[in-house]
């Protein structure tokens, strides 16, 4: 299944309640498991910069990946990405694909 790594950045009214905070991740991870429950959570990270938090999960497929930062940005958030990640070796593998026929 693909991998992808989801960077939340909170809305600071949010951000700046801990209980708020506490409640809109409660909230949020409910409404992802009721609506993407194909949906598989690999980490979690709270990340002090530009953005809030940074997960990685895999999904079956782009289309899920939306939903899940649609969810995102309807539960509280300021701004949700997901971007697709390949893995390392996979990436290698691909690039000496391309390398071989340039």
């Amino acid at each position: 299944m693909p991998t992808y790594v989801l960077m939340t950045k909170l809305t600071s009214s949010v951000v700046g309640d801990p209980a708020r905070r506490r409640q809109y991740g409660r909230e949020w991870k409910e409404a992802v498991d009721r609506l993407c429950p194909e949906v598989k959570w690999v980490t979690h990270f709270a990340l002090l910069g530009p953005y809030d938090f940074l997960d990685i999960y895999e999904a079956p497929n782009e289309e899920t990946a939306a939903k899940v930062s649609l969810i995102t940005h309807a539960s509280g958030a300021q701004k949700a990405e997901s971007w697709p990640a390949i893995p390392y070796g996979r990436f290698v593998h691909i690039a000496q694909e391309v390398g071989e026929h340039l």
